[in-house]
């Protein structure tokens, strides 16, 4: 972050401009429904800040006259859509990244597309983002992609949301619009565990509210959005709840006399002499030194990448993962995860796809769809398929084990993406969640798909033939015990009596059929050996 912090400086002095001490750096993104002003606000805080130089802004003239949708004005939007095929179209396909400074912080900006065709790419800036301006058109309230973001953003833990209620020059900056909307973004953003929201009304194209606060709402009080974005503490970006974690990227064995392990480390601090295990296998060791290009260090912390070297001789392989002796990073070949599907061939249980996470590369397949994700009332629904740019939680199966933490604990560890095995596409972004299975029993109404989670409970994630094959056997006994009960109750005239005899019946048909096959494998196993020595013959 300071390397960032003091580059932008140095590009500052280079172009002319005073450079500024090192300050605060803030990442944020501009998300929301397609046309509702995302580009145009982000061209808008470049202009107002200065940093669209003369050369860019004759440029951008002259673009606006051939591509803009302003008429003679300028269209800012063009500042960011570079692509020729988002001009020709006036939509933004891309995430395109910006970078900027005032004199009280840095920023980096991604400006995200709003079509429904390239949510994926939203997913994509939202990743690193510390802050997410919503924006909603003051006409159109909000829609279904509206939604949509918000819940990407909670999903990617992005925690301070600014709803920049836009457009707000055609309504006349009517109070009421605002109210409304705001409101409406209250009542369905409630569970999604947002820390701050701040709704500011504003006009991209006119620049109200945009760097400096406009007479135009003389009824609103708040600050402009640059003030808000240049004010807020967003606190620190990484959750270290994970303790040390460093992903292995390469063995560094240059002779035979030297063996380290490279990566970055993704959270905690690491000192020499302190003892870490080597996940997923488990072995204990110690730290020997912490080598850089420049020496060996003190110590090392998130975001560094130094090679360590361990005291004692280790299998280490790239993949692996070296953790702090009592960190509660785990590994398993099984994960819960929740998903955010990016392709139109729906997901369902049993397909198989390659499963990225840090350096790891296994082999996956999706064993249950637990549920679905309601886009529009953020409800657990049930469903055996889900569709594009759609959310739900699924039970993944890894052929060997990997390394990993809730992503609330570490963003390295805790997002995965799969990809299509023939095309190499990449078809969702998996967030590990480990609270998600135990919400399912309270979110989940249908019986189905109940009684279908339960069965598995039970016999474990063992493949659909077996899930199949036990649920077969549950239906046929309970098919089977109707008629025992009808006669019971024929032949006593109690039903009460015909519920005991059934139930102590389904009691003991697993007892007598598990008794029946070892009897049968007892059998069978005395006829081999009859066999085998010649008997009977």
């Amino acid at each position: 972050m300071n390397t960032a912090v003091a580059s932008l400086a140095h590009a500052t002095n280079v172009f002319g401009t005073p450079a500024r001490e090192a300050h605060s750096l803030l990442r944020f993104l501009t998300c929301g429904s397609v046309d509702d002003g995302k580009s145009t606000l982000i061209g808008r805080l470049l202009y107002e800040c200065g940093a669209v130089f003369d050369d860019q802004l004759g440029a951008l003239g002259a673009d606006s006259k051939k591509f803009g949708t302003q008429g003679a004005e300028l269209d800012f939007a063009l500042l960011v859509d570079g692509l020729s095929a988002e001009r020709e179209q006036g939509i933004t396909i891309d995430v395109a990244y910006r970078y900027f400074a005032t004199p009280r912080r840095s920023f980096i900006v991604a400006d995200t597309p709003g079509h429904e065709q390239y949510t994926r790419n939203m997913a994509t800036g939202a990743s690193t983002a510390d802050l997410a301006i919503l924006l909603v058109d003051a006409r159109k309230g909000l829609l279904v992609q509206t939604r949509r973001h918000a819940f990407i953003a909670s999903m990617l833990r992005v925690r301070h949301i600014v709803l920049a209620v836009n457009k707000m020059d055609i309504v006349d900056f009517d109070k009421g619009v605002f109210d409304r909307i705001v409101r409406d973004f209250e009542a369905v953003s409630r569970t999604l565990g947002f820390t701050s929201i701040t709704a500011i009304p504003v006009s991209a194209k006119d620049g109200d509210n945009v760097a400096r606060r406009s007479s135009r709402a003389p009824w609103y009080h708040g600050l402009s959005l640059l003030e808000h974005l240049e004010t807020i503490n967003v606190g620190a970006r990484q959750a270290d709840g994970a303790g040390f974690a460093m992903p292995v990227q390469w063995v560094n064995r240059p002779d035979l006399d030297f063996r380290g392990f490279a990566g970055t480390i993704s959270s905690g601090r690491i000192h020499p002499g302190d003892e870490v295990r080597i996940l997923p296998r488990g072995q204990r060791s110690r730290v020997a030194r912490i080598v850089t290009y420049d020496g060996d260090l003190a110590d090392a912390s998130a975001g560094q990448a130094p090679v360590l070297t361990l005291m004692d001789e280790i299998d280490v392989s790239r993949g692996d993962v070296l953790v702090g002796a009592t960190s509660r990073i785990a590994s398993g070949s099984t994960i819960t995860a929740q998903v955010f599907w990016t392709v139109e061939p729906p997901l369902r249980a049993g397909q198989r796809y390659v499963f990225k996470l840090a350096a790891l590369e296994a082999q996956a397949e999706i064993a249950v769809l637990r549920h679905a994700i309601d886009v529009n009332s953020y409800e657990s629904v049930p469903a055996e398929t889900l569709a594009m740019n759609g959310f739900g939680v699924v039970t993944i199966r890894l052929d060997k084990p990997a390394v990993f933490a809730d992503y609330a604990d570490s963003k390295e560890l805790g997002a995965f993406i799969l990809i299509d095995r023939f095309n190499n596409d990449t078809v969702a972004i998996g967030l590990v969640d480990s609270q998600a299975a135990r919400l399912e029993t309270a979110d989940v109404a249908n019986k189905n798909v109940q009684w279908r989670l339960w069965a598995e409970r039970k016999i474990g994630v063992a493949g659909t033939e077996q899930r199949a094959k036990f649920l077969s056997r549950a239906s046929t006994d309970a098919a089977s015990a109707i008629p025992l009960t009808a006669a019971v109750y024929v032949a006593s005239g109690s039903i009460l009596a015909g519920f005991i005899v059934t139930a102590i019946d389904l009691a003991l048909r697993p007892i007598i059929r598990a008794y029946g096959s070892s009897a049968v494998r007892r059998w069978r196993g005395r006829r081999e050996d009859v066999n085998a020595d010649g008997g009977g013959i």
